[in-house]
């Protein structure tokens, strides 16, 4: 009996380090995947709307605001500019598609998250999140 005396207290010294190493491990994955997921919702949010418009120009307009109206709207922001916006690329190149054929639009949404606030080693203090949809322009109308 005496042989076992603070195996315990061993046990606990040397499990306590790697379940927290788990526990962070877990917050930072489950951040990058909510984060993916609102950046993945404004993508299709700015290409839905884009797809709506009637002209290029128009279209590229909406679909950034409606891409920072979503993110902000969902508590995200983006650490790589300073205003906290993402960057939202948008392919208007289906407007000059002629009336009656077939024709998209697509946005791409590049955010930089954070994770400064779980500071511990080997934990990146940020993660570039990137996320493209396409809608399709509505085949019968008119576009210019």
């Amino acid at each position: 009996m005496s042989r076992q005396r603070g195996s315990v207290s061993v046990e606990l010294a040397i499990l306590t380090p790697a379940f927290l190493l788990l526990m962070v491990l877990g917050i930072v994955s489950g951040r990058t995947a909510v984060a993916y997921s609102v950046i993945d919702l404004a993508a299709h949010d700015a290409a839905r709307t884009a797809s709506l418009s009637r002209d290029a120009g128009t279209a590229r307009a909406l679909a950034t605001v409606a891409a920072q109206d979503t993110l902000a709207h969902q508590g995200v922001s983006c650490v790589d500019t300073p205003d906290g916006e993402p960057l939202v690329t948008v392919d208007t190149s289906g407007f000059a598609v002629p009336v009656g054929q077939p024709a998209a639009v697509s946005v791409t949404v590049t955010c930089t998250v954070s994770f400064a606030d779980v500071a511990l080693p080997g934990v990146p203090d940020h993660r570039r999140l990137t996320s493209t949809f396409v809608s399709p322009l509505d085949t019968y109308r008119g576009r210019s």
